[in-house]
């Protein structure tokens, strides 16, 4: 089925690091939310990040530029961005990757290359729904939702 005829069908982003960053900016100004100096700074580095990438790592890269950064700033920074949906916890890997729609709430589901440790969000909403209508018919009442599919990558498996 061509994408033309499935408006589900998956579709490839390409990432533009500081496109993103100005679409949370705009997203935060229209909701009333304080994009404050340092959570814009640690968007930044989520969204310039070629893969998932780590609190910790955030810390060090953060310690390069203020030398006095404490885990506490960046972790109240992405507590911000995950609760606002401009950025995605991948909870097997303990990581962050920046949201393709960070203008709109959404449950997706992500593909994770154990070999490169790459992430691909998968923007179908149907599984999402799928899996909330199958709680639902179960008398469960989902709070969040997570899928992690882990395998290995095209340019992996083509190496």
């Amino acid at each position: 089925m061509s994408h033309d005829a499935n408006p589900h069908a998956h579709h490839p982003h390409p990432h533009d690091a500081k496109k993103f960053v100005r679409a949370v900016e705009h997203a935060s100004e229209e909701r009333g939310l304080r994009l404050t100096p340092l959570r814009k700074e640690v968007l930044e580095l989520v969204a310039a990040a070629d893969k998932p990438v780590k609190a910790y790592d955030l810390l060090d890269q953060l310690r390069e530029r203020h030398g006095n950064a404490a885990p506490p700033t960046v972790y109240r920074a992405l507590d911000f961005l995950l609760d606002n949906g401009f950025i995605h916890k991948l909870e097997s890997i303990n990581a962050f990757v920046s949201c393709h729609h960070p203008a709109e709430a959404h449950q997706v589901p992500f593909l994770i290359c154990d070999s490169c440790d790459s992430a691909q969000e998968v923007c179908d909403e149907r599984v999402a729904d799928l899996i909330e209508a199958q709680a639902k018919a179960m008398g469960f009442k989902p709070q969040a939702q997570t899928l992690e599919v882990h395998g290995t990558c095209k340019a992996c498996r083509t190496a």
